[in-house]
């Protein structure tokens, strides 16, 4: 069989893989961004409880390898009763690994917001919440988006660490076709190829949303 026709034949199984590996990347971004929105404003406006809590947080997820984190998730908790499917433990890895990170990217551009919008919306009379809810989240939603872009390219190539896990996205289509075949290579070139072209749309996708997002000015 030549490789057009290898690349054919396998497409459709690595598609369905491919679905999976989006599939992961959209519920961990978007668990990510949820858990981390909180955990940047507590970093940066909470008392010092809260602040230690969510510095906690981001160091120790930041600060230890993901598939550790997914290990954990999937071959430790059985130990005490938990137990997780592959795709369940690496949406929630995935989405608490991206969550640190995250968070970290939403608090850089909290403090990027100049301190005086804030002076000025107290003396309109708002108070902090409403401060930070009308004034500060706009513009971090909008400061963010080159970094948070990074990011979710980022966590796509990642969940090809749930592979080791036992989740049945693409790079586990393409390891089950391979054993088949035993035409490694030519599987995983293809396999190469959807990334690439995904990777490719993604990126000028968020490169439209920047530039219609972007704050007039900065």
């Amino acid at each position: 069989m030549s490789f057009p026709e290898l690349a054919w034949s396998i497409l459709p199984k690595l598609l369905e893989g491919m679905v999976v590996t989006l599939e992961l990347t959209i519920i961990a971004i978007t668990m990510g961004a949820l858990l981390g929105i909180p955990i940047a404003l507590g970093r940066v406006y909470g008392s010092k409880l809260i602040y230690i809590f969510c510095t906690f947080f981001v160091e120790i997820f930041r600060g230890t390898p993901l598939l550790t984190q997914l290990f954990i998730l999937y071959f430790g908790l059985p130990s005490v009763g938990v137990m997780l499917s592959p795709f369940t433990a690496a949406v929630i890895g995935m989405g608490l690994n991206s969550a640190a990170y995250q968070a970290e990217y939403f608090r850089g551009a909290i403090q990027s917001v100049k301190e005086e919008q804030l002076i000025a919306a107290y003396s309109l009379g708002m108070k902090q919440v409403q401060a930070i809810r009308y004034v500060v989240l706009p513009q971090m939603l909008r400061l963010v988006i080159p970094s948070w872009s990074n990011e979710l390219i980022y966590l796509l190539k990642y969940t090809s660490m749930a592979y080791m896990i036992q989740a049945p996205e693409i790079i586990s289509q393409g390891r089950l076709i391979s054993s088949r075949n035993f035409r490694t290579f030519e599987v995983f070139i293809v396999i190469t190829v959807i990334y690439l072209v995904v990777v490719l749309i993604l990126s000028k996708f968020l490169d439209l949303m920047e530039s219609k997002f972007r704050i007039p000015g900065l």
